[in-house]
């Protein structure tokens, strides 16, 4: 398989596993997934969360292409980078999920997309 199969079908695969989290998480166990948005609170839903995840997926292929052009061995820097993002990524459902059990769940969503796409998009 080549390499733009390969990483296309990793953003795909970050993006349906952050899905399944959500669907476990909302439907089957019924925790209400809220964030304070500006003055009022709103819903994660299924969309926003396949959303997110396929734009992370596309920012970090985006950027390991750039680096590619120009480093002979981009993986190591794109995987130093892609795990500072995901970390900075954290403060998202940290500073605006309403309840604990929110902030959980959002901040395993976010660990979900990272472990499908950091590994798989390094790799050759």
């Amino acid at each position: 398989m080549n390499t733009s199969v390969s990483r296309l079908l990793t953003v795909i695969g970050a993006s349906a596993a952050a899905l399944a989290g959500w669907v476990l998480a909302v439907p089957v166990a019924g925790i209400a997934l809220t964030v304070r948005m500006g003055g009022g609170m709103q819903q994660v839903g299924p969309a926003a969360v396949v959303v997110a995840s396929l734009l992370a997926g596309l920012a970090g292929w985006a950027l390991l292409a750039v680096l590619e052009r120009f480093a002979s061995r981009a993986g190591r820097p794109w995987t130093i980078v892609a795990l500072a993002v995901l970390a900075l990524s954290l403060l998202g459902p940290l500073g605006s999920a309403a309840g604990t059990t929110a902030t959980l769940v959002l901040v395993l969503l976010h660990l979900i997309v990272g472990a499908v796409l950091v590994p798989g998009l390094a790799r050759r």
